[in-house]
């Protein structure tokens, strides 16, 4: 009599999923989620840009203008300030010697002021050679032909070794240069760009103050634009609310609206700087050349309008986040 044996299943189980296989779509899920609602926060804010291209180019002139202003002086100061240790690496001292000291001794003299360990180098000025040039330059050569004797003295140039200090470091070198015998006066020729230095720092301290107040100026503006956006926009965000979107939900398309035009404003920015200071340019080589200098203006560097894009982004981000931060919580669904 045959038996009725049932074929063994092959059920196997499951293999249960790994540790790492879980937690990798674990993580993967919210983050793939959060950059989605960044992308279209962020598409949202573009096409709330085009659609009001008038608005929008308004709020960006008038944070442009807010940025350029002193951003411009700064670099315009900056520019300045390298002329000026240009001149400072230039400094020398000038030696007057007495009358009675000839050629032969101004020339001893020079090489005994050369030997010392603060000294760079020397240059002899020989008067005689002065006194013609002067004759020639000033156009006073039938007048100055009728003196008796020269009365230009020889000149030493002395060029310092270090000029770290300014002219006070250099004191200690003029007062053992006019103990030399034959030594008349010394004089430091640096003062004077010791007072441009100080007047560029007074017109630092000045564009510091206007920064600080014109980037209040900016916040403000920012904060109203902003506030101004989230109104005409009440019922929309009542809506999104009561339907479960959250509060970082509705302010993030607000912060890339700051975002973007803090960028434009940025970008414009820049454009004020680098066209002003070519318009300046003109000018600035003309006084130069009236100082015998070929000092010209170089224009808006890349890493000044790299900052400047950036302060203005963060600029336009900070006056977003303030006003959202305020007026999204007011707007709640009775």
């Amino acid at each position: 009599m045959a038996t009725n044996q049932s074929k063994p299943t092959d059920k196997r189980p499951a293999k249960p999923t790994s540790g790492a296989a879980r937690s990798r779509h674990s993580w993967r899920h919210p983050l793939r989620s959060w950059a989605n609602s960044h992308r279209d926060s962020a598409r949202l804010a573009l096409r709330r840009v085009a659609d009001s291209p008038f608005s929008t180019l308004m709020i960006v002139l008038v944070m442009s203008i807010v940025l350029a202003l002193p951003m411009g002086l700064a670099v315009l100061i900056d520019q300045v300030e390298r002329l000026g240790i240009d001149w400072q690496r230039a400094a020398q001292l000038s030696v007057y010697l007495d009358d009675e000291v000839e050629l032969d001794a101004a020339r001893t003299l020079q090489k005994s002021i050369e030997a010392l360990p603060e000294v760079a180098s020397t240059q002899l000025l020989d008067r005689e050679l002065a006194l013609a040039e002067f004759q020639q330059h000033s156009g006073l050569g039938d007048a100055l032909q009728q003196l008796a004797y020269n009365p230009l003295p020889n000149v030493i140039l002395v060029m310092p070794e270090s000029i770290e200090g300014g002219a006070g470091a250099l004191r200690p070198l003029r007062d053992q240069l006019a103990q030399l015998a034959g030594v008349d006066e010394v004089q430091i020729d640096l003062l004077w760009v010791e007072r441009l230095t100080s007047i560029l720092k007074m017109f630092e301290r000045f564009t510091g103050g206007l920064a600080v107040l014109l980037i209040v100026a900016l916040l403000l503006v920012m904060t109203n634009t902003i506030r101004l956006a989230i109104e005409s926009r009440r019922d929309e965000i009542l809506v999104v609310k009561l339907v479960g979107g959250t509060d970082a939900f509705v302010r993030r398309p607000f912060l890339y609206l700051g975002v973007y035009y803090g960028v434009l404003a940025g970008v414009f920015a820049w454009l004020l700087v680098g066209a002003g200071l070519i318009w300046l340019n003109g000018t600035v080589q003309q006084v130069a050349a009236l100082y015998e200098s070929d000092f010209a203006l170089a224009g808006m560097p890349l890493t000044d309008g790299l900052t400047l894009m950036a302060g203005a982004m963060l600029l336009g981000l900070a006056g977003a986040w303030l006003a959202v931060g305020r007026h999204i919580r007011d707007i709640e669904p009775q």
